[in-house]
């Protein structure tokens, strides 16, 4: 692989640096647990001068106009187009998701940057009339400053795009904390932003190990210098970054995790059903926020849809992620692994049926867990309660409409739901019935450039992608107008 663009270092006010220890940390393959490389292990002094940085940027970078942004964003798009096969090559290597897989997330990723690189450009204000004759107003939208951003590595690409692109059209300047399984991916693009010709101080990334994950954190949610936090990440993680924010009553925008039902209702196609399942839930080894962990099946077409099912499941081919005709790769890391295994032997030894899988894949590699089944999920069971966060499926029996929007509804998460039916009146019913910011029905593609991404209840607040992508990065500012008539 061309090594063009993987940089170790942190990139601060248009330099590359290393940090004042110059500390390293190491990136494996989760393939085979080899070493990639190692990072500079940039704390939270370090980060500092990426805040000063970007705070020093923003009044040039805001003055800018929409068309300058425009068109630098159009160029960063543009370069990231013709490194396809290298970005993916890279992200497969650290991240382990199959070849396709990666070289989708890196179009999805230059999607946004397209998209925002005309967004910029369609900031309007309005005018709205006073009650009396002698008075005028003018509503702007101003960019809110400095952006603290934190990246998950599951989708590391087209998450620093989907938050980067909006924050820039918008005049913002942008501090990336990377994610320390992956930083080597994200920190090209930065490198091509670079190269594109964005100014110096505007775009900052900043790696570290997980032990100084926190730190820079606490620095994004405290220091003045920065206006907004967006985050993507764990629930946990996301409430304790708001009430830090909310000390200084800073904004945030989180994107957290959710527990997502599948309904296949009697009228479901089952080979459109074949096809989402194999998109939603084995995509990236399951390791998703949008993927559906419970598959409610009506009685009518329960046994059909679990046969099919089951021949998917054991259809899928673990092995080398490069390897075009892989299926399902490896899971991040030890953790993960451990919690997919613990999850899934806990609904076991609870009375759970495994239909197929169930253990892990050592014969493939350490990191490997086979796609499961399971059956006869009860309430006790840990797993109707986390995210299990692989290539584990849940399946729930129900008889009536009514039963199951209520039991997919039953969760203190609401990012996702998707739903079969070929009745047109059951689609519009459980459509506005489930109770989630994002619904796919007889389809699982919820993620696009243009349209917005974000979740009820505890899967976040706000939303990135489309024109609403734009307002997580703008206020709001009224000016009256007293006039002599």
């Amino acid at each position: 692989m061309s090594l063009s663009l993987r940089r170790s270092e942190s990139y601060i006010n248009g330099e590359w640096v290393k940090g004042r220890a110059e500390k390293l940390f190491q990136v494996f393959n989760p393939k085979n647990g080899s070493i990639i490389g190692e990072v500079y292990d940039l704390d939270a002094e370090d980060t500092k001068a990426a805040v000063d940085a970007a705070y020093e940027a923003f009044g040039p970078w805001s003055k800018k106009t929409a068309k300058e942004r425009s068109a630098l964003l159009y160029k960063w798009y543009s370069l990231l187009m013709e490194n396809i096969s290298e970005l993916g090559e890279m992200l497969t290597e650290e991240n382990g998701k199959p070849i396709a897989e990666s070289k989708k997330e890196t179009k999805l990723a230059a999607s946004f940057l397209d998209w925002y690189s005309a967004e910029a450009r369609r900031v309007y204000g309005e005018t709205i009339e006073f009650p009396v004759t002698n008075r005028r107003s003018i509503i702007r939208k101003e960019p809110i400053g400095v952006a603290g951003i934190i990246l998950p590595w599951n989708v590391p690409i087209a998450m620093l795009t989907r938050k980067v692109g909006p924050a820039l059209a918008a005049g913002c300047t942008v501090i990336v904390k990377n994610p320390e399984d992956t930083p080597y991916t994200t920190t090209a693009l930065v490198e091509l932003a670079n190269r594109a010709g964005i100014p110096r101080g505007v775009l900052n990334i900043v790696s570290c190990s997980r032990s100084n994950a926190a730190g820079i954190g606490q620095l994004f949610s405290s220091d003045p210098k920065v206006s907004t936090v967006s985050f993507t990440g764990s629930c946990e993680v996301g409430k304790l970054l708001m009430s830090q924010c909310a000390k200084q009553v800073k904004r945030i925008s989180l994107e957290l995790g959710g527990l997502c039902p599948f309904i296949i209702f009697d009228s479901a196609d089952l080979s459109k059903v074949i096809s989402g399942t194999l998109h939603s839930k084995f995509g990236n080894c399951g390791q998703k926020c949008i993927s559906p962990q419970f598959f409610f099946i009506q009685k009518g077409i329960y046994d059909k849809a679990v046969e099919e099912l089951t021949k998917l499941t054991k259809s899928l081919k673990m092995g080398d992620p490069m390897d075009s005709t892989t299926s399902i790769g490896p899971l991040i890391n030890s953790r993960g692994l451990e919690k997919v295994e613990r999850l899934v032997n806990d609904a076991k030894s609870k009375g759970a049926t495994v239909i197929c899988g169930g253990s892990k894949a050592t014969d493939v590699g350490e990191l490997y867990f086979q796609p499961t089944l399971l059956t006869g999920i009860t309430e006790d069971m840990d797993i109707l309660h986390q995210e299990v966060f692989g290539p584990v499926i849940c399946i729930i029996k129900f008889n009536y409409e009514e039963e199951v929007i209520r039991k997919a509804n039953n969760t203190k998460s609401g990012l996702a739901s998707y739903f079969y039916s070929s009745d047109i009146s059951q689609c519009y019913r459980v459509m506005e019935a489930l109770q989630a910011g994002l619904i796919g029905c007889n389809d699982t593609t919820v993620s696009s450039a243009e349209t917005p991404f974000g979740g009820y209840k505890q899967s976040g607040i706000g939303r990135e992608g489309g024109k609403y992508g734009m307002d997580e990065f703008l206020q709001i500012k009224m000016c009256a107008i007293g006039i002599d008539i």
